[in-house]
């Protein structure tokens, strides 16, 4: 029989609480995280071409992310306020659109999930605000952690 794990957000009285990480470690802590836009070939086009109107979609969507990332405790109500040491996002090309990838460090009691993968949605919804003009079909998907380490869980790595 498998232990059940318990909802670390959720008090004995089935309260919504923020967890008490006071008493944790200090470790090195990071997390990566993915996701994709795919967008039509006229988007992808005046990206590749450099000729969006409002500027740069994928320097500003690199921006966005890193900016987010140093956000996530005011966005996500029980995420604690880390002291983010790195964090670097990355836009790859794809035949259909773009893979993003974020990267986030951390010296902290807490690991930086929520960061990484905040930094992934806001980049990609930033790419569809600067094109959303040419192509409103595009499609923000597979958000996921792909790696985290540190703490006392260890490290995770998706397969």
């Amino acid at each position: 029989m498998t232990k059940s794990k318990k909802l670390s957000h959720v008090d004995a009285r089935g309260r919504v609480t923020m967890v008490d990480v006071g008493d944790k470690p200090v470790t090195n802590r990071e997390a990566v995280a993915r996701g994709t836009i795919t967008m039509s070939r006229d988007a992808l086009k005046l990206i590749r071409t450099g000729a969006v109107k409002k500027g740069d979609p994928l320097q500003t969507a690199r921006l966005a992310g890193i900016l987010a990332a140093k956000q996530t405790a005011s966005l996500i109500p029980l995420c604690h306020a880390l002291p983010l040491s790195s964090v670097n996002v990355e836009l790859t090309p794809t035949p259909r659109g773009y893979t993003i990838e974020a990267r986030v460090r951390t010296t902290s009691q807490t690991g930086v999930e929520m960061e990484a993968l905040t930094a992934v949605a806001v980049a990609a919804l930033t790419v569809y605000d600067m094109v959303k003009a040419v192509d409103k079909t595009m499609v923000i998907g597979d958000i996921r952690v792909m790696m985290k380490s540190g703490g006392r869980s260890g490290t995770y790595r998706r397969i």
